[in-house]
């Protein structure tokens, strides 16, 4: 192998949305550096399983109803 082409790792700290800190190893920054995430799986609905309610104030989907709402394609 050739020496010197491999990213260092080094200790950082993790910093979790609400708060919670861990340390781990990483090629993030530093040695010491922190590392604060704005999503994280405590939060995140596609970790937690949470449900996303489509909201659509004549948006999109709205209009495309509008265009194609009366051809009933896909109902039996």
């Amino acid at each position: 192998m050739k020496p010197d082409i491999h990213p260092q790792y080094h200790l950082i700290k993790v910093v979790m949305t609400d708060g919670t800190e861990f340390m781990t190893r990483s090629t993030y920054g530093s040695e010491g550096a922190t590392l604060n995430l704005d999503i994280d799986p405590k939060t995140h609905p596609a970790w937690t399983g949470g449900s996303q309610q489509l909201l659509d104030r004549g948006g999109r989907l709205s209009k495309f109803n509008s265009r194609f709402g009366n051809l009933g394609l896909g109902k039996k």
